[in-house]
C-alpha cells in the first residue's frame, strides 16, 4: 500500500448551504472556497438532520443518525461517551490527529478520539455559567491575553453569541478568533510528526454570532445593495414566537437597517474565513503537503438570516438545514474537477467518506455512507431515497423529510403539515398544503413519516396515525440513561436547551 493521504476537515458554524459565490449567491464573495470547489466536487443537497450545533456534531463525529446517537435537540451538559468516533478511527490507524477550534462536547476537554485538542468553542451559556475560570476550557482566551491585554476577554465588546446585533471587531484583526484558529492550524502543519499522515479537524466558530467580523469585511457588505429575503405564504405558523424587539429573536421582521447590519456581519465573517482558509491551504502547498491531502469543507447547520422572518437555526427549512459541502482530492485522485452533484447527503456521511478517502475500514457502527463514489464521477449503490430530519423547538418536535426535490414537514404539537416543491420553489415560498396543491404527494410523504416514527419512544405514531401533543426531550432515553439523567424529569432542559 502506498503512502496514506492526509485529511483536512474544515468545519464552519452556521454557514448556509447557498452562501458560496460559485453557486451565484447574490451578495457573498468566497473566491478561495470557489477555487477549491473548481478543483473538486461540491454537493448542493447536503443537509444536517438535526440543525443545531450539538446534535449535528454528534452525527459528524460518530457517523450515526440521531436516533442512534440520541440527540434530537440542543442540550448542553450531557456527556459524550461514544465508543467509536471519526477521530478515534484515524488515531487507531496511525494518523496524527489534531482538533483546532470548536468541538462543543461535554466535558469540554473531551478529546473524542483526537490525540490533541486546541479548543475555542466561543461563548456557550452552560460552561460559562459553571466554569468561573473559563480560561481553563478555552485556549483562545490565554492566547488573546498574552498578545493584547491581561484582563481582556473575547466577550469584551458585549455582542452576544446568539444576537442579531452586528458591529466590527474591536481589536486588531490578527487577534480575531478566526485568525487564531488559522494560526494554530499553520503551526500544526509546520510542527507535525513528518513520519505520519495527519487528520486535522479545523473548526471555525464563525460565521456563528457574534456578528463581529473585521471592519473591512463588515463595511464591504454594508456598502452593497442586498436583495429582499424570501417570505413564504405560511409564516403564520410561527407568529406566536415572534419577538422582533429582542436582540436574539428567532422569529420576527426586523427594521431594514438592523437586518442589513446583521447580514453584513454574517457575510463579513464568511469573507474573513474564506481568506484564512486560503492561508491554511497555502501553508500546505508551501510544505509540499497539498498534493497528498484530501480537503473537505462543510458546516454543522445553516442560518435563516431573515428568510420567512426567521433567524438562527433548528428549523427544517433550507436556510437552516442545508449546508455547503466541498470535497477536493490530492494530486492523482479520481475526484473530478469542477463537478456538482445532488444526492441527499447528511453529516453522518462525512466520517465514512473521509475514512474511505484514506483507505481505512469503515466501522460497522457507522450508519452514514461514503459519497466518494459520487465525487469520483460515479454513483453509490443503494443511496438513501430520502432523509429524515428533526429538531425540538419550543417544546415540540419539528419532523421533516426531503429527497432534495420535495420537503415534507410535520409539527408534533399542532399536527401542522407543510409540503414544498424544491425544484420549482427552492425558496420554499409556497406551502402546497395551504394552497391545496399537495394532493396525493401529501399522503405519500405522511406515510413515509409514519414509517420513520413508528415505534419511537415519544409515541408519535399510534394505530398507524401521527399523534400530536406527545412529550418530547432533546435527548432520547438511551442517552439520558447512559448520562445518568433523570429519565422522567424535564425540569431544566428548556433553560439549558438554548439554540
Amino acid at each position: 500500500m502506498g503512502e496514506r493521504p492526509n485529511v483536512l476537515l474544515i468545519m464552519v458554524d452556521q454557514w448556509r448551504g447557498d452562501c458560496l459565490s460559485i453557486d451565484d449567491h447574490p451578495v457573498v464573495h468566497t473566491p478561495y472556497l470557489d477555487t477549491l470547489a473548481l478543483q473538486g466536487a461540491r454537493f448542493d443537497r447536503a443537509y444536517t438532520a438535526t440543525p443545531t450545533c450539538i446534535p449535528a456534531r454528534a452525527a459528524l463525529y460518530t457517523g450515526t443518525k440521531q436516533t442512534t446517537h440520541g440527540r434530537v435537540g440542543y442540550l448542553d451538559g450531557v456527556p459524550w461517551d461514544y465508543p467509536v468516533t471519526m477521530a478515534g478511527e484515524f488515531t487507531r490507524h496511525g494518523y496524527q490527529t489534531q482538533a483546532i477550534g470548536k468541538m462543543h462536547v461535554y466535558p469540554e476537554r473531551s478529546q473524542i478520539g483526537f490525540q490533541n485538542v486546541i479548543l475555542h468553542d466561543g461563548f456557550i451559556n452552560h460552561p460559562r455559567a459553571y466554569h468561573h475560570n473559563y480560561d481553563l476550557i478555552d485556549d483562545y482566551i490565554p492566547w488573546l491575553r498574552e498578545r493584547y491585554r491581561a484582563d481582556t476577554d473575547f466577550f469584551g465588546h458585549g455582542v452576544h453569541c446568539n444576537s442579531i446585533v452586528a458591529r466590527p471587531w474591536d481589536k486588531p484583526e490578527d487577534l480575531h478568533p478566526t485568525n487564531f484558529i488559522a494560526e494554530q492550524a499553520v503551526g500544526f502543519i509546520k510542527k507535525r510528526d513528518t513520519r505520519k499522515p495527519f487528520f486535522l479537524y479545523l473548526s471555525f466558530h464563525r460565521p456563528h454570532p457574534p456578528y463581529d467580523p473585521p471592519e473591512w469585511a463588515f463595511d464591504e457588505y454594508m456598502d452593497m445593495d442586498m436583495p429582499d429575503v424570501p417570505v413564504g405564504n405560511w409564516t403564520k405558523h410561527w407568529e406566536a414566537y415572534a419577538n422582533p424587539k429582542s436582540h436574539d429573536c428567532p422569529v420576527g421582521e426586523l427594521p431594514a437597517y438592523l437586518h442589513k447590519r446583521a447580514r453584513a456581519g454574517y457575510y463579513g465573517h464568511m469573507s474573513h474565513i474564506d481568506q484564512q482558509i486560503n492561508r491554511v491551504v497555502w501553508t500546505l502547498k508551501e510544505y509540499g503537503l497539498l498534493d497528498n491531502t484530501y480537503i473537505c469543507f462543510v458546516s454543522d447547520h445553516g442560518e435563516m438570516m431573515g428568510d420567512h422572518n426567521m433567524f438562527r437555526k433548528g428549523f427544517p427549512y433550507e436556510g437552516s438545514a442545508r449546508v455547503p459541502l466541498i470535497l477536493v482530492g490530492p494530486k492523482g485522485s479520481e475526484i473530478a474537477a469542477n463537478q456538482q452533484h445532488s444526492p441527499v447527503i447528511e453529516l453522518r456521511d462525512i466520517m465514512p467518506t473521509l475514512l474511505d478517502c484514506a483507505g481505512l475500514p469503515i466501522p460497522e457502527s457507522v450508519e452514514g455512507r461514503s459519497f466518494l463514489p459520487y465525487a469520483e464521477g460515479g454513483e453509490a449503490q443503494d443511496w438513501r431515497e430520502y432523509l429524515h430530519g428533526e429538531h425540538i423547538l419550543w417544546g415540540q418536535s419539528i419532523q421533516w423529510l426531503t429527497d432534495g426535490h420535495e420537503k415534507y414537514v410535520w409539527m408534533s404539537s399542532s399536527g401542522v403539515e407543510q409540503l414544498f416543491n424544491l425544484d420549482d420553489d427552492p425558496d420554499e415560498l409556497n406551502d402546497l398544503v395551504l394552497t391545496g396543491d399537495g394532493g396525493e404527494r401529501i399522503t405519500l410523504w405522511r406515510s413515509r413519516m409514519i414509517a420513520e416514527l413508528a415505534g419511537r419512544e415519544e409515541g408519535f405514531v399510534q394505530d398507524g396515525q401521527l399523534v400530536v401533543g406527545r412529550p418530547v426531550h432533546p435527548c432520547l432515553s438511551h442517552l439520558r440513561k447512559q448520562a445518568g439523567l433523570d429519565q422522567d424529569a424535564h425540569s431544566d432542559w428548556h433553560n439549558r436547551g438554548v439554540i
